[in-house]
C-alpha cells in the first residue's frame, strides 16, 4: 500500500469515528435542547433515543465504509468516548445538570452508541 492510500485511510478513519461521533452526538444534543422545550425533562432521552437511533443506524449502512469487523469496534470505542465524555462537558457541567443526568435512558443510549457499530459492521462484514 502506497503512502497516499494510507493516509487517505487515515483521514477516512478520522472522518469515520472523530467526525461522525461528533457530529452524531451534536445531533442528539440539539434534538435533546428542541425536546427541552417539549416534553418533561425525564422523556427527553425517550423521545430522542429512537431517533438518534434512526440517523446512526442510517450513517453505519449508508455512510461508513469499513473492511472488518475491527474497524466498527474502534468506531464503537470513539464514539462512545465521544458521547460520554461531551454529555459529562456539556450537559452534566454546562447546564449544571449533576449527577441526575445518568438515568436508565442515558444508559441505554451509551449501550447503543457502542452497540449499533458492532451489529452494523457484523453484517456488513460477514462473508
Amino acid at each position: 500500500m502506497d503512502i497516499s492510500k494510507k493516509m487517505e485511510n487515515k483521514k477516512q478513519f478520522f472522518k469515520d469515528t472523530i467526525g461522525w461521533g461528533a457530529g452524531l452526538w451534536f445531533v442528539g444534543w440539539v434534538l435533546g435542547i428542541i425536546a427541552f422545550m417539549v416534553v418533561a425533562p425525564n422523556m427527553i432521552g425517550w423521545v430522542v433515543s429512537p431517533i438518534g437511533i434512526l440517523i446512526t443506524l442510517w450513517v453505519l449502512i449508508k455512510v461508513i465504509k469499513g473492511e472488518n469487523l475491527n474497524y466498527y469496534l474502534k468506531i464503537a470505542i470513539a464514539w462512545t468516548i465521544i458521547a460520554v465524555v461531551c454529555d459529562y462537558l456539556f450537559n452534566v457541567l454546562l447546564f449544571d445538570i449533576g449527577a441526575g443526568y445518568y438515568k436508565l435512558d442515558i444508559y441505554i443510549y451509551y449501550a447503543t452508541t457502542f452497540v449499533l457499530p458492532l451489529l452494523v459492521g457484523y453484517f456488513k462484514t460477514k462473508k
